[in-house]
């Protein structure tokens, strides 16, 4: 089930609640009881290493030389 972030805007808490798809845009109701709240928009991070890239060759970095 896919979790969204919200933020309540009486308090100013972020909060995470998992909910399905069909139920995203409903209203949530923060940990403090307060409902006026809204979905925030979802982060995504990438992380990882790429390799260097490889040169490829000749006189002038891989054009037509002529």
């Amino acid at each position: 089930m896919p979790r969204y972030d919200y933020r309540c805007r009486a308090c100013g808490v972020t909060f995470e609640l998992s909910r399905p798809m069909a139920q995203s845009d409903d209203p949530a109701v923060c940990p403090e009881g307060h409902d006026d709240t809204v979905k925030l928009l979802p982060t995504v991070a990438v992380t990882g290493t790429a390799a260097a890239p490889r040169p490829s060759g000749g006189c002038c970095g891989g054009g037509c030389c002529g």
